[in-house]
């Protein structure tokens, strides 16, 4: 499902939504380090791809024909019973705002909810509002705080949650 996806952004890129491979952990690691997040590193995301079918790691891929790179955007989540947990999703800071991490986002909880997922779980930095927008407007709402959650720096995480079963938000 998710490697037929193709749409072009505001801007005129073509983009597909495919499922990682290994090929493309370099450039996952790369974008991963541009985007802050708390590091899980090429060893993380290998061992994950490893974990399948529970695992849903997709990326936002554009013709390199102009571009030194081809990946746009990752997320990675994986499914644990009837609940999907999103663990990373980041986009290149350059590509922000022309709604790939929302199309990323959506194709994961659609293929989660194909393999049985009733509910979606994540925790966001409390201080990322560009994210917890993104969550929001998927229909992710506040659910909890962890206190210190993150490292480095330190700082509280919300708990967000999304029933899946029946919600048309993310479609």
């Amino acid at each position: 499902m998710a490697s037929t996806e193709r749409a072009a952004t505001g801007s005129g890129l073509n983009i597909s939504i495919d499922k990682m491979g290994e090929h493309d952990l370099l450039e996952v690691c790369a974008i991963e380090q541009m985007c802050d997040l708390s590091m899980w590193g090429w060893d993380a995301y290998h061992k994950e791809l490893q974990a399948l079918p529970e695992s849903i790691m997709l990326v936002a891929r554009t013709d390199s024909t102009f571009h030194d790179y081809e990946i746009l955007g990752f997320i990675v989540s994986r499914v644990i019973a009837d609940e999907v947990h999103i663990n990373n999703v980041a986009v290149r800071p350059e590509f922000r705002g022309q709604h790939i991490g929302s199309r990323l986002l959506r194709s994961a909880l659609q293929e989660a909810q194909q393999k049985g997922a009733t509910v979606a779980r994540l925790e966001v930095r409390a201080g990322n509002q560009a994210a917890q927008r993104l969550y929001r407007h998927c229909g992710f709402e506040v659910d909890g705080r962890r206190k210190k959650y993150y490292r480095e720096p330190t700082e509280d995480a919300l708990l967000m949650g999304l029933v899946l079963a029946h919600n048309t938000a993310y479609e």
